[in-house]
């Protein structure tokens, strides 16, 4: 999905190609081996993002004082003022911000954005205009309000900080609260938003079920995350067929919590409670996905045909029995196994954004959204799993 390049001294032709860099936290930086950023290619060549940054899509505008969070009718554009917009440095790019610093969050705020934006549009096929435009051109990107909160609307995104961590931690820095937040954007820009009616519950917990599987499809395309999520497990991702047991192993909270058991019957009509099944279903076809994948190529004995739901079904003892690679016989299947979770990804990440394109938005259930799922993986490259899609979805109640 995305371009990478090496970089020499003499390749300003083939970066120029491959876009502008910046400096991604994948996991906040005091998460044990996320200390360093990864750096990132944003499809944009050196130039056209400007001070700010700032591009024809969004731009950053760091309030000098402190902000309210906007509320209507207090909207876009932010008119006090600011701090200086963060430049780029004499070659284009944007990695030479010192991490910590204000212009590095700022920075990395318009990066995470952008990298979230680039996914979608790769899966999707094409680009869209914002649900805001033509009132407004470009979405506004605070990245620092006083504030427990993130949240996003007509036209910005802005972002506060976290209190539940030792130090006010922003989340700025935090590539999985923005990835949510821009989730919704893109929604309600591509899939839309109701005209006729209120917006159903159905639809308001299929937004934060979506919003949550893309902020994970997002830390899927980050070679640091899939490196440490494959070797910490070493490949074996049934593993997390037990929220405890994975979290163990795991750092990364967006793989955690989509590991549960729960069907449409044992949750409420809270939102973020009725997306749970949803997400839950996502997820276990993203690790069936890539099981299916690993059996085909030969890198694993477990056939999850075998299996009518793969995660639930798999004894204590076969589970015991996939774990039995050493760590010297993983490293030699490394490689295979992450281009088996990339291809995994990429198929149901497909799918999941292009059957936004089959759903009506004033009539929409989660029984609509699944059947759509399972339309567009037919048309797509997930046409061979489209029967365990549909299957998964049905036990937890989507039917």
């Amino acid at each position: 999905m995305d371009a990478f390049a090496t970089w020499s001294p003499d390749a300003g032709t083939a970066t120029a190609s491959v876009g502008t860099r910046f400096l991604v936290y994948p996991q906040p930086p005091f998460v044990p081996g996320y200390e360093r950023p990864e750096l990132v290619w944003l499809p944009v060549p050196p130039g056209q993002i400007t001070a700010g940054p700032a591009s024809r899509r969004a731009y950053v505008r760091d309030p000098a004082l402190p902000k309210e969070p906007y509320q209507a009718p207090y909207l876009p554009p932010f008119q006090g003022p600011c701090f200086n917009p963060v430049a780029p440095g004499p070659d284009g790019h944007f990695d030479h911000l010192e991490p910590g610093s204000r212009d590095f969050m700022a920075a990395h705020a318009f990066a995470c954005t952008h990298r979230v934006l680039d996914i979608c549009e790769n899966y999707l096929g094409r680009t869209w205009p914002w649900f805001f435009e033509p009132e407004l051109a470009r979405l506004e990107i605070i990245p620092h309000v006083p504030w427990d909160n993130a949240q996003a609307g007509w036209g910005f995104l802005e972002l506060g900080e976290d209190e539940r961590t030792e130090t006010r931690f922003p989340f700025a820095l935090n590539f999985d609260v923005i990835a949510h937040e821009l989730a919704h954007l893109v929604l309600m820009s591509t899939l839309g938003l109701p005209r006729y009616s209120a917006p159903s519950s159905d639809f308001l917990a299929y937004h934060e079920a979506v919003a949550d599987f893309v902020s994970l499809i997002g830390l899927l395309h980050f070679d640091t995350a899939m490196d440490r999520i494959l070797r910490r497990t070493r490949g074996n991702l049934l593993v997390m067929n037990e929220l405890d047991r994975f979290a163990e192993l795991s750092e990364e909270k967006q793989v955690r919590r989509f590991s549960n058991s729960l069907r449409m019957g044992d949750v409420g009509h809270e939102v973020h409670d009725r997306s749970k099944p949803f997400a839950g279903a996502l997820f276990d076809t993203l690790i069936e996905i890539y099981q299916a994948i690993l059996f085909e190529r030969g890198l694993s004995r477990l056939d999850p045909r075998s299996f009518a739901h793969l995660r639930l079904e798999l004894s204590q003892g076969d589970l015991e029995r996939e774990l039995q690679m050493t760590g010297a016989d993983y490293e030699l299947r490394h490689f295979p196994m992450k281009a088996a979770l990339a291809e995994a990804r990429d198929t149901l990440g497909e799918a999941l954004m292009r059957s936004w394109d089959l759903l009506d938005p004033d009539r929409m259930t989660f029984a609509d959204a699944k059947d759509a799922l399972v339309e567009a993986a037919l048309r797509g490259r997930g046409a061979r799993y489209a029967d365990r899609i549909a299957d998964n979805f049905a036990w937890r109640g989507f039917d």
